[in-house]
């Protein structure tokens, strides 16, 4: 078989990096006689964003919507997997091709919180149009695999695709985020805590709204007014002017450490040495960072919303993300009983080990074979 996958340009989705690094290396695994082929977009540079220097922006659109799926016209396959939905739009030049096509749906945040690309683009109403035209894509697909029950349901209700053509096949996790040895913990630990008794709440990702930042940093403003010691560690996105606002307002700056975009590397050590991780989300396809941190034995403080019950089920506190009061609450019975602390750090290990990439990517190649040989059948 060869195997085309669509990729993202690198480094603009990390998640998605993720996604098809993993797939790509557990494939040349599990399929040794495969041909995998990668085709990604050309890099845009920000500074020339523009028609040939005008400042419009046009040639990131040429690029993404003419170039690249011409790109991926030009290869042969027996199949092309595109791995980010966003990208769906390639699907519209790959059917005139008849070949076989998969995608893959992340989530449909955008249609739920449509308000996150005002922050992102400088035309968000031209941008809304070109993501919806690229996710209906979708709709030309033979297959689409979905990272959650959630996003699957969300295709089918938003995007009237049948739920025949509709496969959940969740994330999996690295086997790099595991416990580290505790001297490594602690040594990290005390380079970073400002004393013994400090609670370190950790919260990964961007600071989009449905990210729910504002309730973290309303968690962190609580528990200080309690009288404890407690600063919260931050690594993704930076703050967006209603946070630094909120901040500000209430004298946070010294309870914070900003880790910026961590490695690899660094993001284990921070899954390791933190207390706990606070992610209230209002929305996620799936939650990685969450299977990531109880892989590291990290108790997990998230929201009953979304795909996040079904990824987590028993194994971490699941609340109100708008109930900033039990969120601290938890965080505090999570200090003071450590019984109940072990018992999550148990099961959090062992929820996370059903989330396995060599079986993600069985399944995902399940899926291949099987559209190949109905294709074969017509």
């Amino acid at each position: 078989m060869r195997l085309v996958i669509v990729r993202r340009e690198t480094g603009v989705a990390l998640s998605m990096d993720v996604y098809a690094d993993n797939l790509v290396a557990e494939l040349k695994a599990i399929r040794p006689n495969w041909e995998i082929v990668e085709v990604a977009p050309q890099p845009w540079s920000r500074n020339q964003e523009n028609l040939w220097h005008s400042g419009t922006g046009i040639r990131k659109y040429y690029e993404r919507f003419w170039h690249h799926p011409q790109q991926v016209c030009q290869v042969e396959g027996d199949i092309y997997h595109i791995i980010d939905h966003t990208n769906a739009h390639v699907a519209y030049w790959l059917k005139k091709k008849g070949k076989p096509i998969i995608v893959t749906c992340h989530d449909l945040v955008h249609f739920v919180y449509p308000e996150i690309l005002k922050g992102q683009s400088r035309f968000p109403v031209l941008s809304m149009a070109s993501w919806k035209f690229s996710v209906q894509g979708m709709g030309d697909a033979d297959c689409i695999v979905a990272v959650s029950s959630n996003t699957a349901k969300d295709v089918h209700e938003k995007l009237d695709i049948e739920l025949q053509r509709i496969v959940v096949i969740p994330n999996g996790v690295e086997t790099s985020f595991c416990p580290l040895p505790s001297e490594e913990v602690k040594s990290f630990r005390q380079q970073y805590q400002r004393s013994p008794e400090e609670i370190c709440l950790l919260n990964v990702g961007s600071t989009h709204q449905r990210k729910n930042i504002i309730t973290v940093l309303q968690v962190l403003k609580a528990l200080k007014d309690r009288g404890l010691s407690v600063r919260l560690w931050r690594s993704g996105g930076k703050f967006t002017a209603e946070q630094i606002a909120f901040i500000k307002q209430y004298n946070l700056d010294q309870d914070i450490l900003d880790f910026g975009i961590a490695d690899k590397n660094i993001l284990i050590q921070l899954y390791n040495a933190a207390d706990v991780l606070l992610a209230p989300s209002l929305y996620e396809g799936f939650g990685l960072t969450i299977i990531e941190a109880m892989a590291c034995g990290l108790p997990v403080i998230t929201s009953n919303v979304a795909s996040l019950p079904e990824v987590v089920e028993y194994a971490a506190i699941l609340l109100d993300p708008m109930d900033d009061q039990a969120l601290v609450e938890a965080v505090y019975r999570l200090q003071n009983d450590c019984s109940y602390r072990q018992r999550l750090v148990e099961q959090g290990l062992a929820r996370a080990k059903l989330f396995m990439w060599e079986k993600t990517v069985q399944q995902v190649a399940g899926i291949y074979e099987r559209v190949l040989e109905q294709e074969r059948k017509t």
